[in-house]
């Protein structure tokens, strides 16, 4: 690894403990690589300069039993992502992030919510608008649709997950890429508003700089 910049930055260190099944589904189903499985440990990491991703994750595959999932780089972050079944192996990956970066994991990025809405009885005109960019669970008129933005991107992923920990929603379309991570979700109102709580628990609990 070449000297680190100075302007390096740790946007997002996100760690699942287990994965949900619709947030499975939905990342199998957008996967560069190995696609990730309901139940498995999983890291989200996302650092600028972007191209730093690269390095990093081959330190990472090198050192630890984990697989690569996800590996992007964009204008000005670059994102990955690695899973294994056990837990302990993904914990050691992060281990291995902070020791490449030299830095420590309250250097991370604190998050926060950008946007938040919650559209209910979604007409069935819209339903079919959004379904054509949808690349999970379709949207059915008269749901119940939650829509949220964090950031840093990567961060929405743990808003999903832990989402979808809190009620039975689906998971319609995400993305955890670029300035902000993005998602839809739907269900019935009461379950929505039970996911959209704990996904802002979740990201109200992440420590940071």
């Amino acid at each position: 690894m070449g000297m680190l910049p100075d302007n390096l930055e740790l946007r997002a260190f996100c760690h699942l403990d287990r994965i949900q099944p619709q947030f499975a589904a939905f990342a199998g189903a957008v996967a560069m690589g190995s696609p990730p499985i309901e139940g498995m440990s999983c890291l989200y990491i996302e650092m600028s300069p972007g191209n730093w991703v690269f390095d990093v994750m081959d330190k990472v595959l090198k050192a630890v039993d984990v697989l690569p999932g996800t590996q992007m780089v964009e204008r000005e972050f670059g994102m990955f992502e690695v899973h294994s079944n056990s837990q302990a192996e993904v914990l050691r990956a992060g281990d291995i992030v902070l020791e490449a970066l030299g830095q420590p994991l309250e250097s991370r990025v604190l998050p926060k919510i950008a946007s938040e809405q919650i559209v209910t009885n979604v007409h069935p005109a819209q339903a079919q608008l959004l379904n054509r960019y949808n690349l999970g669970t379709m949207i059915e008129g008269g749901q119940t649709m939650l829509v949220l933005e964090v950031e840093p991107a990567a961060y929405i992923t743990l808003a999903a997950n832990e989402a979808e920990k809190a009620a039975p929603v689906f998971l319609n379309q995400m993305n955890s890429v670029g300035m902000y991570g993005r998602l839809w979700m739907s269900g019935t109102e009461s379950d929505i508003h039970a996911a959209h709580e704990g996904a802002v628990n979740a990201i109200n609990a992440i420590t940071g700089r």
